[in-house]
């Protein structure tokens, strides 16, 4: 994607607090990177290279990755482990897979890909990278048939806090049964086109596009397009709080036409803090 359409990237810097989080994870620091869509047209060799440096430089504890390497094709997900293996972290990289990981047969391509550079995959599954202190939670992505959050959240200690990596923030009401400290997704590229002070234009386009005639959409595809890929828009980007669980969305490195307005990709950095 030519830098006109996507922005310089952008490095998101914020503090989390944690209720209960041992003194020995005081400061510990995440990087979360997602939806690199790496297939020669949505992310630049340029801007992932400034990514990967961005991330060593901030020498994580632990590099998080939520979701769509690939998009419609798994087969450039080759070239991008080949980058991806320059990541550098304390403590190891752990990732989840997004919907365009699963399209078509492509799991088990992607997450061999990801394995083969040492990188965790987790998929309904529970690690430990910073001790039992604070689990690490990777969920099915929401619309594969194996979502199944109950199995692998019902093993955890209600009084213990946990990190949660779910691709789709929707997920978020779900999990809302449970204690999530901080959950991280991705998925809504934050809405690509930002009107600022409002919100992601997503929120209003789907509502404006319904007001049209059938018969006069259907002469222009571009109002076809189904812009239904969260049910929570006002989750697009950035942290939230769902009582009293936290929710933070990444805005991710990969970029669809027809580009980003105020809504640059992302790096995010963070920093863990008791309260």
């Amino acid at each position: 994607m030519h830098w006109l359409l996507s922005g310089p990237l952008s490095t998101e810097a914020l503090t989390v607090n944690i209720a209960g989080l041992p003194a020995s994870l005081q400061g510990k620091k995440l990087v979360q990177l997602s939806d690199f869509h790496y297939d020669g047209l949505r992310l630049s060799a340029e801007m992932l290279e400034k990514a990967i440096a961005v991330t060593n430089e901030a020498k994580p504890d632990l590099i998080l990755l939520t979701g769509d390497y690939v998009t419609d094709d798994p087969s450039p997900i080759h070239q991008l482990v080949l980058r991806l293996k320059h990541l550098q972290s304390r403590c190891g990289i752990y990732a989840i897979l997004g919907n365009h990981d699963i399209y078509k047969q492509a799991k088990a391509e992607v997450t061999e890909a990801l394995t083969s550079i040492g990188i965790h995959v987790l998929w309904n599954q529970i690690a430990y990278p910073l001790g039992k202190e604070l689990p690490l939670v990777g969920l099915a992505d929401y619309w594969s048939r194996e979502f199944h959050p109950a199995t692998v959240m019902n093993q955890l200690n209600p009084d213990t806090p946990c990190i949660v990596l779910s691709h789709n923030p929707d997920t978020a009401e779900i999990l809302q049964r449970w204690r999530v400290d901080l959950q991280l997704s991705g998925h809504t590229h934050g809405g690509q086109i930002v009107i600022p002070g409002i919100g992601p234009a997503a929120l209003f386009y789907e509502k404006l596009v319904k007001k049209i005639p059938r018969k006069v959409r259907r002469r222009f595809p571009f109002l076809e397009v189904n812009v239904s890929v969260v049910k929570h828009w006002e989750w697009a980007q950035g942290l939230h709080r769902l009582g009293k669980n936290q929710l933070y969305v990444n805005r991710g490195l990969g970029t669809y036409l027809p580009g980003r307005l105020f809504c640059p990709p992302e790096v995010t950095i963070i920093t863990l803090q008791g309260e």
